[in-house]
């Protein structure tokens, strides 16, 4: 048996503080359904749960589904907003202006310090624009949202982003004839995968749990229909944040078994078989280039050992 690393616990203490920590979460997800399953003339049972396919119930709660068509619709055109236009511009100023990457930084720290009421003060007079141009859609929330959820979303891309000696890399993929479309799909986008499963998920968590800006905004999604809803039936409404905590959570575990799956063993055992791997960003690099270089190999065969030199004899 190993022993463990100085400094980090044991297996047993891991789990039971992971055992520990799961349950203070658990706790108040048994609460909310122990609420949703109470009748209303005493005991337990689905009465609720089944209410929300109950056909004639679709009126009552007919702003509740529209709200979460546009909750699902926002998170996507955010998402879309993350990896379109945050990403490749978080790479640009990374690569080509390091200079202007300290004023960024400090820029994408304001949607946190200033209070969501002052950014909405902020908001209503592009909106004012923006209704007037081009429409008062609720898919225009996705331009507030992409500000809301830019702090975070620029912390998770550019920690990878940082580890993965990008510049040596991007360098490397351009003295080979890589354009900067390739540089940033299939060399930059594979070693920052964990940033951007990490972004996107804290970008969905986000936009399905705000509310200040789109009850100012006077925008249905899905916190103001469950605000609406619970005035008169909060049963209904507990039931859909506990399915919008434990989606949220599914997805957690998700982005967590995507971001780094282990090795299996019969991969381990050809790498054993072929040799050392060469270096991955050697090979990302080729990889882009367009082709592998090939590998120079040398025969199973005895190569003959020169024989000794003969000293000459000497002349007395």
């Amino acid at each position: 048996m190993s022993a463990a690393a100085p400094g980090r616990p044991s297996p047993a203490v891991a789990r039971t503080i992971i055992g520990v920590i799961g349950g203070v979460f658990l706790i108040p997800l048994f609460a909310m359904l122990e609420f949703t399953l109470r009748r209303t003339s005493g005991g337990y049972g689905p009465e609720h749960w089944l209410a929300l396919f109950d056909p004639d119930q679709e009126r009552t709660y007919r702003v509740l589904f529209e709200g979460i068509g546009n909750s699902v619709l926002l998170a996507l055109l955010t998402l879309a907003i993350v990896l379109l236009v945050f990403f490749p511009t978080i790479v640009l100023v990374h690569l080509r202006f390091p200079r202007l990457q300290r004023g960024l930084d400090l820029l994408t720290v304001l949607p946190i310090a200033i209070p969501a009421i002052v950014l909405v003060v902020g908001f209503a007079p592009i909106y004012r624009v923006i209704g007037q141009t081009i429409g008062s859609g609720v898919w225009t929330l996705s331009l507030a949202y992409g500000v809301l959820v830019l702090p975070f979303a620029y912390r998770a891309i550019v920690s990878d982003l940082t580890g993965m000696d990008a510049r040596v890399r991007a360098e490397a993929a351009r003295s080979l004839g890589a354009g900067w479309g390739t540089v940033l799909i299939r060399i930059i986008a594979p070693g920052v995968r964990r940033g951007l499963l990490a972004a996107a998920l804290l970008t969905i968590a986000i936009v399905l749990g705000e509310f200040t800006v789109s009850s100012l905004l006077n925008r249905i999604t899905l916190q103001t229909a469950l605000l609406q809803v619970s005035k008169s039936d909060p049963f209904i409404a507990v039931a859909i944040s506990l399915l919008s905590l434990v989606g949220v959570f599914v997805v957690l575990l998700l982005v967590s078994a995507t971001g780094g799956p282990p090795r299996s063993r019969r991969t381990t055992r050809r790498a054993a078989r072929r040799g050392p791997d060469p270096d991955p960003s050697a090979s990302a690099v080729a990889a882009a280039h367009g082709a592998l270089p090939s590998a120079i190999t040398l025969p199973n065969s005895r190569l003959p050992l020169p024989s000794p030199s003969k000293e000459a004899p000497r002349v007395h």
